[in-house]
């Protein structure tokens, strides 16, 4: 990235599709961030997936400053790239580093390759977008491409819970940039997300009488049951203005025990945020079913809405643009399933999203991506990062 400023205005026209991107060398860089396996809840995994990142970072020409975690989380990384306007505001890329799958998912998710299939923990949710993004930078500084912005990537550590200890950072580096590019996958018909849907996490507890299960079980009231019984409660309340759905549930110690408490977590999603406003009120009054136990609920970390501005749908139409060089079109649409570019749209920044590789199966044992993907969508990038200005 040292070399001569050349204004994007004198690129040649057959730029980007004339880059060589490898998918197959791609693919075996990748591999590495795949089989280091990084979980949201375990800091340590995710500081060694940290190390690598900017390692691979600081080869591409990067500087790189470490940023503590805190809350129990893992670190982030901050690189910044040499460019001779490098104090003015320029192109944030932003990606997480965390994953949903805990250590030892490779016993049964082990990195493997069948035809243009790859799959992994993390591979598609989004190491296989960051990944592609760094190779962006790196065909531009090989090719003498110099950039009209400065380029900064943020790596973050918390993204799958809702980034309770990122946000700040996220908005504050966001803040200071003119464009943000969110390498997250590629939407299933291969299109970009310029507007993401408004998220909220609620904490459940529900509290029993406890009592011996064989001996005296008339005498226990059961937090599992309670639980059970609100949990289909908050299910029903979907509509399709709101989403409500509860995915962990933890309760009782021991089978012989009438049940004291029981936890959970539950996520509600809307298209409109007045539609998860009124959702939130309805989860903050729940109560529990009898007088002889107790439930409550907790807000959690909330991702604000997204929706479409013309800002983000400008830089839309760039992209839109560039991969009609490439031969072929992507859709813009706004998306559920938050993402850290729901803050940063908020903001009314210019951001877009879902820029990374296209496959299917993010959070489950069939995670895979296409490989081919890592290439043209790659391009597609390198023609983001030359082009704005």
């Amino acid at each position: 990235m040292n070399q001569p400023f050349e204004s994007p205005a004198n690129l040649p026209s057959a730029f980007p599709a004339n880059l060589p991107f490898d998918s197959a060398a791609m693919l075996e860089g990748l591999r590495a961030w795949v089989e280091c396996e990084s979980p949201t809840y375990d800091p340590a995994a995710v500081n060694r997936m940290m190390d690598l990142a900017a390692r691979d970072l600081i080869v591409a020409g990067a500087r790189t400053e470490r940023v503590a975690g805190r809350m129990g989380f893992g670190d982030c990384i901050r690189a910044s790239f040499p460019h001779p306007r490098a104090s003015e505001p320029g192109i944030l890329i932003m990606g997480h580093l965390d994953t949903v799958h805990p250590v030892g998912t490779l016993a049964k998710l082990p990195f493997r390759r069948e035809g243009n299939r790859a799959w992994g923990p993390g591979i598609l949710d989004m190491k296989g977008g960051n990944y592609l993004a760094l190779e962006a930078i790196r065909q531009l500084a090989r090719a003498g491409i110099a950039t009209a912005l400065p380029i900064v990537v943020l790596f973050t550590s918390d993204e799958e819970v809702g980034s309770p200890s990122t946000r700040d950072l996220i908005e504050a580096e966001a803040a200071r940039h003119k464009y943000i590019l969110v390498p997250e996958p590629a939407r299933p018909d291969g299109g970009v997300v310029t507007g993401r849907y408004a998220i909220a996490r609620f904490d459940l507890e529900a509290t029993g009488v406890p009592s011996h299960a064989g001996a005296r079980l008339s005498e226990g009231r059961s937090a599992i049951r309670e639980m059970a019984r609100k949990l289909i409660e908050i299910e029903d309340m979907t509509t399709e203005d709101c989403t409500f759905s509860v995915g962990v549930v933890h309760g009782g110690q021991w089978v012989n025990c009438v049940a004291t408490t029981c936890t959970g977590q539950a996520l509600s999603m809307a298209k409109r945020q007045e539609d998860l406003d009124r959702g939130v009120e309805a989860m903050l009054a729940l109560r529990a079913t009898g007088n002889d136990v107790q439930f409550a609920v907790r807000r959690g970390v909330t991702r604000p809405v997204w929706e479409p501005n013309p800002a983000g749908m400008a830089l839309y139409e760039v992209a839109r643009g560039i991969a009609a060089t490439l031969g072929y079109h992507i859709q813009s649409q706004s998306s559920g399933g938050g993402s850290d570019g729901n803050f940063t749209g908020a903001m009314g920044l210019p951001t877009l999203d879902g820029l990374g590789v296209a496959g299917a199966g993010a959070h489950t044992l069939d995670e895979h991506i296409q490989i081919e993907s890592l290439a043209y969508r790659g391009r597609l990038m390198a023609g983001l990062l030359a082009r704005l200005a």
